[in-house]
């Protein structure tokens, strides 16, 4: 947390600026009156910009908005999954599965592809130290989902609500022009889009939901605190030894960043190896047996080990053991991989990110607009849907009662509630990966013991889960 803090994640947010106080990208008149004006725009058709754009036109107190999504690609959709597995695959919590529930969503997912995992095992490469995760009832602690099955899903959703969102696709906002506070005669009281195509448009809520590099983001002068890992990711489709009951997500932590193991079907799981920017391109061009070599090696050797800290931790868990001796969990050995799936290499560079502001006068950011995080544990996108949730209850509410959707008023409730959220994981995760990126022995001494009290302590544990599921 001191970490975060200390580049101004949790900077206090009475310094906001409004909306308007400063110079537009294009100047308007009274000619706005004749553009379409939109209850809400949401710009960043992915999966969080589409999610929010769809539980808007299915949400009943919505029933007579007018909705517009804006989405730079083409649309994207099918009824039947490929043969081969995509390598952009999400973790999706079941909080998340919850809302992509209550539209529709995640029917058609499961109707698709996805694989449930019951177990989650975390281990350390310096040490014998881990933690294992799973529900005494054996309940599915999350999923293993393409992002194209998702967004195949919320294309269908939308396609159900077309008389309350229209989705433009192949479309790209170039251009703002923000509402003054009190607007004088002439002047729009909405914020006003221009389209790459020439076509202008007006909402009375312009949703910010593309991406890390938000264009919304940095036309409205939200400052975000960035900081680039030195890191990049490396993933793939990934095929095992042999069939097995492949229910566990498996994450060893490496000095040089944390590689994971997710599970896909009972022979297939998908690669997320966060490594160094070098390591990563030579895992690329390397040839396929050198490739999957190396995966097993980061899974079985114990290269990094020391006597001391192994002697050291066995007679920290030997104690624990005593002290709590149901609270140990049984160690599983990870599956062997076979091969890669031709082509399914790819790499990208890892970075955290966080807006000091989500709200300004009709404007709000979700997803990774409002915040990025390290993929050490899954939380991005959840992250995101747990935005959406939020800022939909507070709009719903406001459509009921017939206040302004862009007001503050309400916008301010969900920051709120997002940022005490948001700030404490994102802290949580930057820790996790700047104490797992050394190989000093205190430190490395330091993670062993906290990791297997943490293991022997359930009410820890549950506490952990219950956050991770949201």
């Amino acid at each position: 947390m001191a970490a975060l803090c200390g580049w101004g994640l949790l900077a206090p947010l009475g310094g906001r600026l409004l909306a308007g106080q400063r110079a537009p990208l294009w100047s308007r008149s009274a000619a706005a009156a004749a553009e379409p004006l939109y209850d809400v725009v949401v710009s960043g058709g992915g999966m969080v910009g589409s999610a929010m754009a769809a539980v808007l036109g299915h949400d009943v107190h919505f029933h007579d908005k007018k909705i517009a999504l804006l989405e730079a690609g083409p649309r994207k959709e099918y009824n039947h999954v490929p043969d081969t597995y995509s390598n952009r695959v999400s973790s999706i919590s079941p909080g998340s599965a919850t809302l992509l529930s209550s539209f529709g969503a995640w029917d058609h997912v499961c109707s698709l592809r996805l694989k449930p995992f019951q177990r989650m095992q975390v281990w350390d490469a310096c040490s014998e130290a881990m933690i294992v995760f799973e529900k005494d009832d054996l309940d599915d602690m999350g999923y293993i989902v393409e992002n194209d099955v998702i967004m195949s899903a919320l294309t269908k959703q939308l396609d159900a609500v077309a008389d309350r969102v229209e989705v433009f696709y192949g479309s790209r906002a170039v251009g703002y022009t923000w509402p003054l506070p009190s607007h004088s005669c002439g002047t729009s009281p909405w914020v006003q889009i221009e389209l790459a195509d020439g076509r202008r448009l007006q909402t009375k809520l312009l949703i910010g939901a593309d991406g890390h590099n938000s264009v919304v983001r940095k036309e409205a002068e939200i400052k975000n605190i960035e900081h680039q890992y030195d890191q990049s990711a490396v993933v793939a489709t990934l095929h095992l030894s042999e069939a097995t009951n492949n229910n566990v997500a498996w994450q060893r932590f490496l000095p040089t960043g944390p590689i994971a193991l997710l599970p896909l079907s009972d022979t297939a799981s998908s690669l997320v190896w966060s490594t160094s920017h070098e390591h990563a391109s030579e895992l690329l061009t390397m040839d396929e047996e050198s490739f999957v070599d190396s995966i097993n090696s980061a899974f079985w050797s114990n290269v990094n080990h020391s006597d001391f800290i192994d002697t050291a931790g066995a007679m920290f868990r030997s104690a624990l053991s005593f002290l709590r001796p149901s609270g140990s969990a049984v160690r599983q050995l990870p599956p062997s991989v076979a091969k890669v799936d031709p082509g399914s290499r790819a790499m990208f560079p890892l970075g955290m990110g966080h807006a000091t502001e989500y709200v300004q006068h009709r404007v709000a950011l979700i997803g990774d607009a409002a915040h990025r995080v390290h993929p050490l544990a899954g939380q991005g996108v959840n992250l995101g849907f747990g935005d959406i949730a939020c800022l939909a209850r507070h709009l719903s509410a406001a459509a009921f009662n017939g206040n302004d959707l862009g007001s503050l008023k309400h916008l301010l409730k969900f920051e709120t509630e997002r940022q005490r959220h948001n700030v404490s994981l994102i802290a949580a995760i930057d820790v996790l990966k700047r104490l797992y990126s050394t190989k000093l022995a205190p430190l490395v001494l330091l993670r062993t013991w906290g990791l297997q009290a943490t293991n022997a302590l359930p009410p820890v544990k549950e506490q952990i889960m219950a956050i991770a599921s949201k």
